[in-house]
C-alpha cells in the first residue's frame, strides 16, 4: 500500500463562537516529506497543538486572514517560543499584511510579535516551505484573505479554503483528486446577504466542477445541521464527504 503524501491533523475546527464544550478556533496541521505546516491558529488551539507536536519545530504557520478565530493563538505561541527555551526560538509565519502590527496592538507594544515570530506577507503564488509547496490565492472575505494548497513532491494536495465568500475563488487551487478542506459556515444554507462565507450548495457546485478526491467540511456555525450539509455535498460527488472534528488524523491521498 502506498504511503499517503500528506497527513492532516485537525487541531481545531470551530468558528468564532460555539456552544460545544472544548471546541477551538481554526487550526490544521499538515505533515509530509519531513516537514510540518500549520494552517491558522484560532482561539484555544495552541494547547491542542502543543499536545500533538512541538510547535517550535514547525516549518511555518500560514494565517489565512486577520479574524481572531484564525490567528489569535499566535500570542501563546509567541510566549512559548520566547520563554520556554534558552535561548528563545523563532518561527516563520506567513500571513496577510498587517499581521504583526495587529498582534503588537493587542499588547500596546511595537515589536512584541517580532521578538519570536518572523512574519512575512502571504501573497498569491507558490513557494517552498521545508519539503512542501504552499500555493496561495486571494479569496473573497476580508480585504486580504487567502486560500492555500499544500502539496508534496508527489500525490494529491490539500486545499484549505480559510474563510471564503465565493466558492469559485477556490477552483484554481483544486487539482483532481486533492483533498478539499472547506468551510461550510452556514450549513445547508442559505448564506445571509453580506455574510462572506459558504454553504453546502455552493460547495456542491465547486465539487462538481473540480472533482476533489475527498471533501472535508469544517467551520460549521452553531445551530446548523451537519448531516444536512454533508448530504447536500455528497449528492454532488462519489468522493468521501464528511465534517471533521478536532483530534482527527486524515491521510491525504489514500
Amino acid at each position: 500500500m502506498t504511503a499517503p503524501s500528506l497527513e492532516l491533523t485537525v487541531i481545531g475546527a470551530g468558528p468564532a463562537y460555539t456552544n460545544r464544550l472544548g471546541a477551538t478556533g481554526a487550526a490544521y496541521l499538515v505533515r509530509g516529506n519531513g516537514s510540518a505546516i500549520l494552517l491558522d491558529l484560532g482561539q484555544g488551539s495552541f494547547p491542542r497543538l502543543a499536545t500533538e507536536t512541538d510547535p517550535s519545530r514547525l516549518d511555518a504557520v500560514v494565517i489565512s486572514h486577520l479574524h481572531p478565530d484564525h490567528f489569535i493563538d499566535l500570542v501563546p505561541l509567541r510566549h512559548f517560543l520566547a520563554y520556554q527555551f534558552q535561548p528563545p526560538r523563532r518561527l516563520r509565519v506567513l500571513g496577510p499584511i498587517g499581521l504583526a502590527q495587529r498582534i503588537d496592538a493587542l499588547h500596546a507594544r511595537p515589536g512584541f510579535t517580532a521578538e519570536a515570530l518572523d512574519c512575512e506577507r502571504l501573497e498569491e503564488g507558490s513557494e517552498s516551505v521545508g519539503g512542501l509547496t504552499v500555493e496561495a490565492r486571494r479569496v473573497t472575505h476580508t480585504e486580504d484573505s487567502y486560500a492555500v494548497r499544500v502539496s508534496g513532491p508527489t500525490g494529491p494536495g490539500l486545499v484549505y479554503s480559510g474563510d471564503c465568500g465565493v466558492a469559485d475563488d477556490l477552483a484554481p487551487l483544486v487539482r483532481r483528486g486533492d483533498a478539499l478542506l472547506v468551510e461550510v459556515s452556514f450549513g445547508a444554507g442559505p448564506v445571509p446577504p453580506g455574510a462572506l462565507h459558504l454553504d453546502a450548495p455552493a460547495i456542491a457546485g465547486l465539487v462538481r466542477a473540480t472533482h476533489p478526491g475527498r471533501v472535508l467540511l469544517t467551520h460549521l456555525q452553531m445551530g446548523f445541521d451537519p448531516d444536512a450539509a454533508v448530504r447536500i455535498v455528497a449528492a454532488a460527488t462519489d468522493a468521501e464527504v464528511r465534517l471533521v472534528a478536532p483530534g482527527e488524523q486524515i491521510a491525504v491521498g489514500t
